[in-house]
């Protein structure tokens, strides 16, 4: 009778296991890499959208600013200089990615690592050389403020490298930030999944060679 119980129970985990496997992989599957494109394309360049067309048209933010933060980590950067980011970013094309990381993790792994794939090859577009992105962490808000900072700062770290190792996208076009629990994207569940995702934006600023 124990041996029994036994064999049924890890039949049960292992179907468990099995179907939120397939969960994921399923929800990494809803965004397609046209979409992610079209998302961070220039406004004159959209045909589909799943970030918000750019309100003020497409003008740039502050170059000696967004200079000043090209190379540093986002662990660095002082909180000035996060809302400085964000309000340079407010109205630029951006999509949000929902990134499923193990608790207190940043490593790039079932899902996380599909979409990962996925933004590589549309950074790697030739429409989008040389734009600058910026690749801002966003956690829930689930544990304490400085814990969910710190995380979300690794996690947009985690993707820079991917980004940089497997598709050799320039470092310097890639800016991270983390902005722990204090943006949530569904405030009414602040644990719901869709508040753990990483956001890229498109700062419609090309990087020189001045630069």
């Amino acid at each position: 009778m124990l041996r029994y119980s036994f064999r049924l129970s890890v039949l049960l985990l292992a179907t468990l296991s099995a179907f939120l496997f397939v969960g994921q992989l399923a929800f990494a599957e809803e965004i397609s890499e046209d979409e992610i494109l079209n998302a961070l394309s220039p406004p004159r360049m959209r045909s589909l959208s799943l970030g918000e067309p750019a309100r003020s048209g497409g003008t740039h933010p502050d170059t000696a600013f967004i200079d000043s933060i090209r190379n540093k980590p986002s662990s660095l950067l002082t909180a000035d200089e996060r809302s400085n980011l964000s309000a340079a970013v407010s109205d630029k094309p951006y999509i949000d990615l929902t990134m499923e990381f193990a608790y207190n993790s940043d490593v790039l792994q079932g899902s996380s690592l599909t979409i990962a794939n996925k933004l590589g090859r549309v950074l790697s577009n030739p429409s989008m050389k040389g734009e600058t992105f910026v690749i801002a962490g966003h956690t829930d808000a689930k544990g304490s403020a400085k814990m969910n900072q710190r995380l979300s700062e690794r996690r947009a770290e985690a993707v820079k490298r991917f980004l940089i190792e497997k598709y050799q996208i320039p470092g310097s076009n890639l800016i991270t930030v983390g902005f722990g629990k204090n943006q949530l994207k569904d405030g009414v569940n602040p644990f719901s999944k869709e508040n753990r995702r990483v956001q890229t934006v498109n700062l419609l600023q090309p990087k020189t060679a001045r630069r």
